[in-house]
Protein backbone atom coordinates (compact mmCIF):
# COMPACT_ATOMS: atom_id res chain seq x y z
CA UNK A 1 0.00 0.00 0.00
CA UNK A 2 1.19 3.63 -1.14
CA UNK A 3 1.53 5.55 1.60
CA UNK A 4 -0.94 8.20 0.72
CA UNK A 5 -3.17 4.89 1.03
CA UNK A 6 -2.73 4.87 4.83
CA UNK A 7 -2.85 8.26 5.36
CA UNK A 8 -6.27 8.26 3.91
CA UNK A 9 -7.30 5.08 5.98
CA UNK A 10 -5.79 6.45 9.33
CA UNK A 11 -6.16 10.27 9.36
CA UNK A 12 -3.98 12.51 11.76
CA UNK A 13 -3.01 9.50 13.60
CA UNK A 14 -0.34 6.45 14.37
CA UNK A 15 0.07 3.86 13.10
CA UNK A 16 2.38 0.36 13.14
CA UNK A 17 3.65 -0.17 9.37
CA UNK A 18 5.32 -2.78 8.37
CA UNK A 19 7.58 -1.62 5.76
CA UNK A 20 7.63 -3.38 2.34
CA UNK A 21 9.95 -1.35 0.04
CA UNK A 22 12.13 1.30 0.21
CA UNK A 23 14.27 3.91 -1.46
CA UNK A 24 17.91 5.01 -0.05
CA UNK A 25 18.59 8.91 -1.04
CA UNK A 26 21.57 10.54 1.04
CA UNK A 27 21.04 10.33 4.30
CA UNK A 28 16.90 9.17 4.12
CA UNK A 29 15.36 6.41 3.50
CA UNK A 30 12.15 7.08 1.64
CA UNK A 31 9.37 4.66 2.37
CA UNK A 32 7.18 3.97 -0.75
CA UNK A 33 5.55 0.29 0.06
CA UNK A 34 4.24 -0.49 3.91
CA UNK A 35 1.40 -3.06 5.20
CA UNK A 36 -0.10 -1.24 8.02
CA UNK A 37 -1.23 -3.48 11.03
CA UNK A 38 -2.79 -0.90 13.02
CA UNK A 39 -3.75 2.34 14.40
CA UNK A 40 -1.48 3.29 17.54
CA UNK A 41 -3.20 5.57 20.68
CA UNK A 42 -0.97 8.46 20.86
CA UNK A 43 -0.35 7.38 24.57
CA UNK A 44 1.12 4.56 23.31
CA UNK A 45 3.07 5.88 20.63
CA UNK A 46 6.71 5.85 21.81
CA UNK A 47 6.74 2.74 23.65
CA UNK A 48 5.29 1.31 20.70
CA UNK A 49 8.31 2.85 18.52
CA UNK A 50 10.88 1.71 20.44
CA UNK A 51 9.17 -2.13 21.11
CA UNK A 52 9.11 -2.48 17.46
CA UNK A 53 10.51 -5.24 15.42
CA UNK A 54 12.68 -5.00 12.78
CA UNK A 55 11.72 -4.09 9.72
CA UNK A 56 7.91 -1.92 11.24
CA UNK A 57 7.94 1.49 12.00
CA UNK A 58 5.41 3.49 13.96
CA UNK A 59 4.79 6.86 12.52
CA UNK A 60 1.91 9.63 11.91
CA UNK A 61 -0.14 9.93 9.35
CA UNK A 62 0.43 14.15 9.34
CA UNK A 63 3.39 13.55 7.80
CA UNK A 64 3.02 13.80 4.19
CA UNK A 65 6.07 11.51 3.23
CA UNK A 66 7.35 8.39 5.19
CA UNK A 67 11.03 9.65 5.51
CA UNK A 68 13.21 7.82 7.90
CA UNK A 69 16.56 9.92 8.70
CA UNK A 70 20.00 7.73 8.87
CA UNK A 71 21.70 8.79 11.40
CA UNK A 72 25.76 8.04 11.42
CA UNK A 73 27.35 6.73 14.46
CA UNK A 74 27.27 10.08 16.51
CA UNK A 75 29.79 8.62 18.56
CA UNK A 76 32.41 7.52 16.15
CA UNK A 77 35.21 9.70 16.23
CA UNK A 78 36.92 10.45 12.69
CA UNK A 79 40.86 10.81 13.33
CA UNK A 80 42.12 13.75 10.73
CA UNK A 81 45.65 13.60 9.12
CA UNK A 82 48.40 14.11 11.49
Amino acid sequence: MQWQQVREQFPNQFVLLSILDFREEDDKKIVTDVAPIRAVAQKDANREFFNAKAGCLVYHTSNEECIIHLRRDPLMRVRRGS
